[in-house]
């Protein structure tokens, strides 16, 4: 029987991720190193587990057989992608995961050969803002005859959990990028710019997205800015250790996320679409399972793929309580 992996499944995410997949009637199996943790969800969940760290290969993959998806939720994802990308590469098993650093996704574009040559799928951002924003970016553009250039920006509302805090103070960009004529270059950090997510226009700050990557993987749109605003408490202070694990359910429900895009065609006419969905955790940890789920099914393509070249434009709204108007 082939099965979804979901390593890291104690943390926040993961276990989110992993009580979908499990009310999605998904086979699965929980992994990751604490061996404690994954004793008392899988006596919870009632699913297998699996215990094994990301420093001895052979390890790694005993841990994965009879895998055939890998969905890894273990951040942050500079300690854990290369390890278990490359493992997922030498045994045949399609990678996912819900990274939303730079380096994963150029990571994934360095083993495309190696991923298309073993017949292997490569999906960084199977859930996150990376399928959210794509869905948008693909639906907006297919709008447009010849699209030049694609502004985005996402509304993060709410808190931080402790592991995307970590993941965020362990990778800052130094600069702020945007694709130009299809490259990635740097640009001013303070350009800031107004969009209106569906309540009057608010103030926006460039910051480096994988979206530079997978939407021009996607859309092959050659200039793509993405840009944020952000809602809530803000980035949180001192020991980031010791932040609760994340977002409480009453606080993810009164905090919803929005994305607005902008594509410019070659006559510099501008179409604009908004997207309304449910808090970003919530949104992630349905995506990511129901990802690994399509993907168990047969649905992949072999090498770095993005869930919106897969699965097509309109993913993101088969996620909860998400909606795309066009304005």
């Amino acid at each position: 029987m082939t099965k979804l992996m979901i390593y890291g499944a104690t943390g926040y995410t993961g276990r989110m991720a992993a009580e979908h997949a499990k009310a999605a009637r998904t086979p699965l199996v929980l992994a990751g190193r604490n061996e404690a943790a994954l004793s008392k969800l899988s006596a919870e969940l009632g699913i297998e587990y699996r215990v094994f760290g990301l420093d001895d290969a052979a390890a790694i993959d005993a841990g994965l057989a009879g895998v055939s998806v890998l969905l890894n939720c273990a951040g942050p994802f500079m300690r854990t992608a290369d390890a278990l990308m490359k493992a997922s590469i030498r045994n045949g098993i399609h990678y996912l995961d819900t990274a939303a650093e730079l380096d994963s996704y150029r990571l994934a574009g360095s083993l495309d050969d190696e991923a298309k040559a073993a017949g292997v799928m490569l999906m960084p951002g199977g859930g996150g803002s990376v399928a959210m924003l794509g869905s948008l970016a693909g639906h907006a553009a297919s709008r447009v005859n010849d699209p030049l250039k694609i502004r985005i920006a996402l509304h993060v509302a709410g808190g931080l959990s402790r592991g995307s805090a970590i993941s965020a103070m362990e990778n800052v960009t130094v600069e702020t990028l945007a694709r130009v004529d299809g490259e990635l270059v740097a640009i001013a950090a303070d350009g800031i710019r107004k969009f209106d997510f569906g309540n009057g226009a608010v103030d926006c700050f460039p910051v480096t997205l994988p979206d530079l990557i997978t939407i021009w993987r996607a859309t092959g749109i050659p200039d793509i800015e993405t840009f944020v605003h952000v809602t809530g408490d803000g980035f949180p202070q001192g020991d980031l250790s010791l932040l609760p694990g994340g977002p409480s359910e009453e606080d993810r429900l009164a905090s919803r996320y929005q994305a607005v895009v902008e594509v410019t065609d070659a006559d510099g006419v501008a179409s604009r679409s908004i997207l309304d969905t449910v808090n970003g955790y919530t949104f992630t940890a349905m995506a990511a399972a129901e990802a690994g789920r399509r993907v168990l099914g047969g649905e992949f393509r072999p090498g770095f793929q993005t869930p919106a070249a897969v699965f097509g434009s309109g993913f993101a709204q088969t996620i909860a309580d998400t909606s795309i108007n066009d304005v």
